[in-house]
């Protein structure tokens, strides 16, 4: 966003790239879960299954939002400018479905692994993705399109 100087970086300035953490996430859930299993689900629910289903949900949600912005010709990595507003697909919906889509894939493995830390560290997951993604976008948005990123966030819910 704006450096010390005052000067626009036209990107979000997000903390860290969410596609790390996601995955730090997974790993750190599955090897404690290894260390200290903690499984959640009762014996007779079809944990593999189940968790496949909300997994490919959320890799669906994520893939149909990103390949509405690709159409839309903005970028997707939170390093790179926006380029406009995306009001279509998914984004009618939610202003970060991609997010959502990466929560339903950890609860998908959660469930699939009948891990409760896997769902515990959706927590940590999700603190990291609002304040130090999720806010800083929507800074840069706001400073980048003005009244019409204003807007759009009046009529759209945050995640749902």
């Amino acid at each position: 966003m704006n450096d010390a100087n005052g000067n626009f970086h036209d990107s979000s300035g997000a903390a860290t790239r969410p596609p790390i953490v996601w995955a730090l996430a997974v790993v750190a859930g599955r090897v404690i879960d290894a260390l200290y299993p903690l499984p959640f689900l009762p014996a007779a629910v079809p944990a593999g299954w189940l968790g496949a289903i909300v997994f490919l949900a959320g890799l669906a949600l994520l893939i149909w939002a990103a390949t509405t912005f690709r159409r839309a010709g903005t970028n997707i990595p939170t390093t790179q400018p926006t380029t406009t507003i995306v009001e279509e697909g998914p984004y009618r919906y939610s202003r970060n479905p991609i997010y959502i889509g990466m929560f339903l894939g950890l609860i998908g493995l959660a469930i699939g692994f009948d891990s409760l830390w896997l769902l515990i560290l959706l927590v940590p997951f999700y603190f990291v993705i609002r304040y130090l993604v999720v806010a800083r976008e929507e800074a840069y948005l706001e400073v980048k399109f003005g009244d019409a990123y204003r807007g759009y966030k009046s009529r759209v819910r945050r995640w749902l």
